[in-house]
């Protein structure tokens, strides 16, 4: 990985209803991609749906989880508990080479 990625900084929201256990498993899958592939240069806020429902129309939101890349633009988004890592790199575009 390139010193350019590890200076960048990645913003990630992932949406939730409710910590459920595909909940639980995305948050712990990209916890652990960005611990491997951008220590130190991300944070993820999780906003769970059940206490802010208003924000799903507003954030145009309608599978949970999701989860959605802020920051380096463009935005991006990827649905489902992120267990394919592979899947989670290529459309975050993550050059991990």
């Amino acid at each position: 990985m390139g010193d350019s990625m590890k200076k960048k900084q990645w913003i990630f929201r992932l949406y939730i209803a409710g910590m459920t256990p595909v909940a639980e498993k995305a948050l712990a899958n990209i916890e652990t991609i960005a611990n491997e592939y951008l220590a130190g240069a991300y944070e993820i806020d999780v906003v769970d749906l059940r206490e802010e429902p208003t924000r799903a129309d507003a954030d145009r939101i309608i599978i949970v989880p999701t989860l959605v890349r802020l920051k380096p633009l463009p935005i991006r988004k990827v649905i489902g508990d992120l267990a394919s890592k592979a899947q989670v790199l290529a459309a975050f575009d993550l050059d991990i080479s």
